[in-house]
């Protein structure tokens, strides 16, 4: 999952270069007064999100594999330790049973 944020960051800081060129050339209109720093973030990000969608698919898709058999690890183990706690109640209750019926 590091790697996919790292990539992601890496496009959306070029696409901030490359917006932040062209602003600064004449090609992009620029901010009105103070604003243009955000309006140069804001378009960034409006162009990284489709660019990081359709590049990214690979190493989005393999990183859902891992977060999936991560969370299925996670499952069994609660459920091994349920089953146990399940098991030494009963144990409890069976030894109890027979104290209290001799």
């Amino acid at each position: 999952m590091l790697r996919y944020t790292l990539m992601r960051l890496g496009i959306f800081a070029g696409c901030l270069v490359i917006v932040w060129g062209a602003v600064y050339s004449g090609i992009f209109p620029r901010g009105f007064g103070d604003s243009n720093f955000l309006w140069v973030l804001l378009l960034s990000l409006v162009l990284s999100a489709p660019i990081s969608w359709v590049v990214l698919r690979k190493e989005r898709d393999r990183a859902s594999v891992r977060i999936v058999k991560k969370v299925d690890r996670m499952k069994a183990n609660l459920e091994a330790n349920r089953s146990q706690e399940d098991l030494a109640d009963d144990v409890a209750r069976a030894q109890g049973g027979a104290t209290a019926s001799s």
